[in-house]
């Protein structure tokens, strides 16, 4: 491993969509060299493209001075295998969809691909961690990193700990998420961790508002950003993560604590119908 103090100098990123594709470009803009995997050439010209756009953005944000995008990017390849993941990485992320199976098949592939020093993380936001790293075989090398969209603007780290983590594999990812600029918090493995366990809680509840008829998206969001400072109201936020995500986390929840995390009808019901979110161009708001 590098020191902690300073950024992986090699990471791996799996999965190259919006949450892998952050992640990837806020660890290039740090100084890492990252590798992103996708599953074929044409999803990693669009991870390479995508990393592109995040970056230029992120430099417009910045002004005069900010971070240089074509150095950044020129430290950013795409691979079609995990295989090809460099054997000195010190870090890979696992990015995919919230599939326990799938997760777990590419982080015991990514152990087999790198060597015994590095950390691997995974990105899920409810899943089971510690079920994760039963199919390692050094499981003491795996915490939970879990990231927040959009990853580069995002101030927050939730590093989760199974019973296995090592506290040299919980030092470096807290030196590298300093490095990245932003705060961790650190939370034992339970169903839903800290931030997604309330952050649902509050979302289920203004989804349940609107199918009572109780008040619109709008107000309902505008309550909670006027009247409790959040940046972003509830609904407008589901959008954001995507309706498809809150209900898989929804139905997890359900099943591990009961009741209170049962999913509302109308939140299935736009599932149902593609209404996703952002992603799709409607959710709970119209989106351009």
């Amino acid at each position: 491993m590098t020191s902690a103090s300073a950024p992986p100098a090699v990471v791996g990123v799996i999965g190259g969509g919006r949450m892998g594709t952050g992640i990837a470009q806020s660890f290039a803009a740090a100084g890492s060299s990252v590798v992103v995997v996708e599953h074929d050439e044409a999803a990693a010209t669009v991870a390479l493209n995508r990393i592109a756009a995040g970056l230029r953005q992120a430099a417009e944000r910045e002004g005069p001075g900010g971070s240089a995008t074509g150095e950044a990017l020129d430290r950013v390849t795409a691979v079609t295998s995990i295989a090809e993941l460099p054997a000195d990485a010190d870090l890979v992320v696992e990015a995919v969809p919230e599939d326990a199976a799938l997760k777990a098949r590419l982080l015991a592939a990514a152990e087999r691909a790198v060597g015994e020093r590095c950390v691997l993380a995974t990105n899920t936001s409810s899943l089971p961690v510690t079920e994760l790293a039963a199919a390692l075989k050094r499981p003491g090398r795996l915490l939970g990193m879990h990231f927040f969209n959009p990853v580069p603007v995002s101030a927050l780290v939730e590093l989760v700990l199974t019973p296995d983590t090592t506290g040299e594999t919980l030092t470096a990812a807290v030196g590298w998420t300093h490095a990245l600029g932003k705060q961790e918090v650190v939370v034992q493995d339970s169903p839903g961790f800290a931030s997604s366990r309330l952050g649902l809680a509050l979302g289920l509840e203004a989804v349940r508002m609107v199918e009572e008829g109780v008040a619109e998206p709008e107000a309902i969001d505008t309550a909670m950003r006027l009247g409790y400072r959040h940046p972003m109201g509830p609904l407008r936020l589901t959008d954001v993560v995507g309706l498809d995500v809150r209900l898989a986390i929804a139905d997890h929840l359900h099943r591990t604590l009961g009741e209170r995390f049962a999913p509302p009808a109308l939140l299935r019901e736009k599932v149902a119908r593609g209404e996703l979110g952002r992603k799709t161009g409607k959710g709970f708001y119209s989106w351009p």
